[in-house]
C-alpha cells in the first residue's frame, strides 16, 4: 500500500507527464488548487493558477512543444514534494517573444510543492531560464 509520501510525489509526477509534457489543462484542473500560490512567478506579476497556465501551458508548450521532463530525484516530507529535474526540448515555437532559434535546450529546475487535499496548494521554483533566453537569442554557430 502506498504510503502518503508516495502518493504525494505521484501526484507531482502525473503533474509534470501530463500537464508540462502533454499540456493537459483537464489534469491542471484536477491536481491544482483553485487558491494555488506561485511563489515562482515574477515579482509584482499575477502568482495564482493563471500564472501557472500561462508559464506552462501558453508560453512554455507553446515555445517548446516537444518538451519531455526527467525528474532526476525526489524528496518528499510531510506535505511537501522537492524535485530536481531536466526538460529537455526543441525551441520550435515563439517563446516570451523570442523567434523560433531551433536550439535543443535543458532547463534545469528545482521545485518545491506544497500539497493540500492532494492538489497543489503553494509551489516555490528555480531554474536557469535566463541562461535559456540568452541561449535562444544567441546567434547560431
Amino acid at each position: 500500500m502506498q504510503t502518503q509520501l508516495e502518493k504525494n510525489k505521484a501526484i507531482v509526477t502525473r503533474f509534470n507527464r501530463e500537464v508540462i509534457e502533454q499540456g493537459s489543462l483537464q489534469s491542471f484542473r484536477e491536481l491544482v488548487a483553485g487558491n494555488v500560490v506561485n511563489h515562482a512567478a515574477p515579482p509584482g506579476a499575477p502568482n495564482g493558477a493563471g500564472s501557472m497556465i500561462h508559464f506552462i501551458l501558453e508560453l512554455l508548450r507553446t515555445g517548446f512543444p516537444d518538451v519531455k521532463v526527467e525528474i532526476l530525484a525526489q524528496i518528499a516530507e510531510g506535505d511537501l514534494v522537492t524535485s530536481r529535474k531536466v526538460l529537455r526540448a526543441t525551441h520550435t515555437g515563439e517563446f516570451m517573444g523570442i523567434a523560433p532559434s531551433h536550439k535543443r535546450i535543458a532547463f534545469h529546475v528545482i521545485d518545491i510543492i506544497r500539497l493540500e487535499n492532494g492538489k497543489y496548494a503553494e509551489h516555490w521554483g528555480m531554474s536557469n531560464l535566463a541562461d535559456i533566453l540568452k541561449e535562444i537569442q544567441a546567434p547560431a554557430h
